[in-house]
């Protein structure tokens, strides 16, 4: 979501001006959130707290072209220009398939380390990025809601604001709550113009004796910013996520456009043992309207680098196996091709769930592609089953507590020990 729909939502909810902004939620530097390494998170805390991270594909991501129902002729018939041939699919089983930039995302399948939601979609469906984004974020469909369904979480459990954090260039309106909210921690960093002397803003960041609360809080955010340019700028243990990958251009729908970077500071900061259970990334530029199959296969095989490459690492600690990551978008595109080698904004699309506890596999129904609403996949998995699995199989919590009318939740996790 960009700055001026951020903008939007807080001032429409009242959050701006409330608890949550006055309790200086969302103040904290990266450097500071390394430092939390030390306390105890929300409930289960320690070796048993197992961590979400949530990726946005902002834009509504071509769900068709993702998961790709190779099998069935009205995929072709819809789309004869954009329709991948079956010889080019990865194959799941006999019927659907993955985008052939997705090959990392079918070795985790063979090992079982990916599950498929299909389907996923909400009652009603709006093809406003804005309002489908605000619903996904919310997880109340039916109305406008002044709080996202992960900052209900931080409310219910009166958790710091290092509980949810956000990599992405704005907070996004998922991790707002009444009372509380995420911090939202920039992935480059701050870095000083070549002008200025380092020695100078060490010397401001120095308190002195008789310094007023202003003037010494202002000492501690210069100190701040350098301890936060020496931290970005340290030795990552391991080499830059999907540093490799070619990078997107994010689009006035929303998101980022350096995946890799956002992930290598979730890896970062689930290896320190930082108590944060809930992190929001994403990845921009999935509006297709046009020449659809060169822009999207350069952000599938961005999202496929990043996210492979971030399993693989989170598999060789204990932490990291605790960690699920759920990959949606705010809608899928139509069925048929419009006449500019592009689908328009959709209703139903797959979402991705991965990690170490992930039981594999298919889950819900795929779409039919000749049963349609006003030309639109119908959906066959509401949104909210995955909210609330999420809600109760990791971050252990009580669905019912943080999301109305919620139905029967989704299996794709094996028990956390």
């Amino acid at each position: 979501m960009d700055l001026t729909t951020r903008r939007r939502f807080l001032i429409a909810s009242g959050v701006a001006g409330a608890g949550a902004l006055a309790m200086g939620a969302g103040a904290l530097g990266l450097a500071e959130l390394l430092q939390t390494a030390d306390r105890p998170g929300p409930e289960p805390a320690g070796d048993r707290a197992s961590t979400l991270v949530l990726v946005t594909l902002y834009g509504g991501n071509d769900g068709l072209n993702t998961v790709i129902p190779y099998a069935d002729p009205a995929y072709h018939s819809a789309r004869p220009e954009l329709a991948y041939a079956p010889e080019t699919v990865l194959r799941l089983d006999d019927a659907l398939g993955l985008n052939p930039k997705l090959r990392g995302f079918k070795r985790l399948w063979d090992d079982r380390r990916l599950a498929v939601v299909l389907g996923v979609g909400y009652p009603r469906p709006d093809r406003s990025h804005f309002r489908s984004m605000d619903i996904w974020q919310t997880a109340a469909p039916a109305a406008p809601a002044t709080t996202g369904w992960v900052g209900r979480w931080l409310d219910g459990t009166g958790a710091g604001v290092e509980a949810a954090v956000s990599f992405e260039p704005v907070l996004p309106p998922l991790l707002v709550g009444r009372h509380r909210i995420g911090a939202c921690v920039s992935y480059t960093g701050l870095a000083l113009p070549s002008w200025i002397d380092p020695a100078v803003v060490t010397a401001l960041g120095r308190p002195s004796p008789g310094d007023t609360e202003m003037q010494a809080r202002a000492a501690v955010a210069y100190a701040d910013l350098l301890r936060m340019g020496e931290v970005v700028a340290g030795p990552d243990p391991a080499p830059a996520i999907g540093a490799d990958m070619p990078m997107s251009t994010a689009t006035g729908t929303g998101g980022d456009n350096a995946l890799g970077a956002q992930l290598s500071l979730v890896a970062r900061c689930v290896e320190a043992g930082v108590p944060t259970r809930v992190y929001s990334v994403s990845l921009g530029g999935f509006d297709t309207h046009a020449d659809e199959l060169d822009g999207q296969e350069m952000l599938l095989g961005e999202l496929d680098g990043a996210l492979t490459a971030f399993a693989d690492r989170m598999a060789k600690t204990e932490a990291g196996r605790r960690v699920a990551v759920v990959v949606y978008s705010e809608f899928g595109r139509r069925v048929r091709a419009n006449a500019s080698d592009g689908t328009d904004h959709g209703t139903a699309g797959p979402v991705f769930v991965l990690g170490h506890h992930v039981a594999g596999g298919f889950y819900g129904e795929q779409p039919s592609l000749t049963d349609l609403d006003d030309g639109d996949l119908k959906a066959t998995t509401d949104f909210r089953d995955v909210v609330a699995t999420a809600l109760s199989s990791v971050l252990d919590a009580d669905p019912s507590r943080y999301i109305d009318d919620h139905r029967a939740t989704l299996m794709p996790f094996l028990p956390y020990p």
